[in-house]
């Protein structure tokens, strides 16, 4: 008996895409529980065979030209009908409402995370040269994008990532299968000196940048008249008095 048929029949019967890890563990438990030895042969067949196993049978349909086809989505393993077939499968299981398409600024936001990531909310609007607060949160309310950490920068600023959702919503088996976009990797980001917020009520420099000016105390109204000025009052006796040299002193 192959393995691959054995992988066939486990994913035909699956509820749910396996990975080929979970596929080992499978293997593995059958073995346990077997009475003859046929599946205690396939008890310690490594991660990287039930791929390379897994790859060559998804070949062999392919070329078999049948309506359904084996492929690898998110790094788990399913059997997919092929979308011609997809008049008569909707008949039989009805229409499913799939959420609204992306917004053409949305798609250019989540490009350039998933060819660039991780990166900051600034660094995306650097490269796209427009706010992205909403579009972000539409993306992350759609499951394709996640923080995925903190960036080395004045503040420590959120990073984010694409998601196992991503891949899904594309039909990419991982990250290698975007196509190629050698222009957008090659954009320069301007790493910022200090702390950049649009937030309002944050601080925009650090702390140690920051100065406090000293304001005088506001006068009390209870407290008495202030000191009489230096500068002679308008008709007052001294300013009738000259200054000019030589002039008379009033007696």
């Amino acid at each position: 008996m192959e393995l691959k048929f054995i992988l066939e029949s486990i994913l035909f019967s699956a509820q749910e895409p396996l990975s080929a890890k979970e596929l080992k563990g499978l293997l593995a438990a059958a073995s346990e529980h077997a009475e003859d030895s046929t599946p205690k042969a396939y008890k310690k067949v490594s991660v990287d065979e039930i791929t390379t196993t897994l790859e060559q049978l998804a070949q062999e349909h392919a070329q078999a030209g049948r309506s359904y086809r084996l492929a690898c989505v998110a790094g788990v393993w399913q059997f997919f009908s092929e979308a011609e077939y997809a008049p008569w499968i909707k008949a039989l299981v009805g229409h499913k409402a799939r959420p609204a398409r992306l917004s053409q600024p949305a798609l250019e936001t989540l490009a350039i995370i998933a060819y660039r990531q991780p990166l900051t909310r600034a660094e995306v609007e650097q490269i796209r040269g427009v706010a992205v607060d909403g579009v972000l949160q539409t993306l992350l309310e759609r499951g394709l994008v996640e923080q995925v950490g903190r960036a080395e920068a004045p503040g420590r600023p959120m990073t984010y990532g694409t998601t196992a959702v991503f891949l899904e919503y594309f039909g990419l088996r991982n990250l290698e299968g975007l196509p190629a976009a050698d222009e957008l990797r090659k954009v320069v980001v301007q790493k910022p000196e200090t702390l950049l917020t649009v937030d309002p009520g944050l601080a925009t420099a650090p702390p140690e940048d920051l100065k406090v000016v000293e304001t005088p105390p506001a006068a009390d109204p209870l407290a008495g008249s202030s000191p009489a000025s230096t500068e002679p009052a308008p008709g007052s006796d001294l300013e009738t008095q000259s200054t000019e040299p030589g002039a008379p002193h009033a007696g």
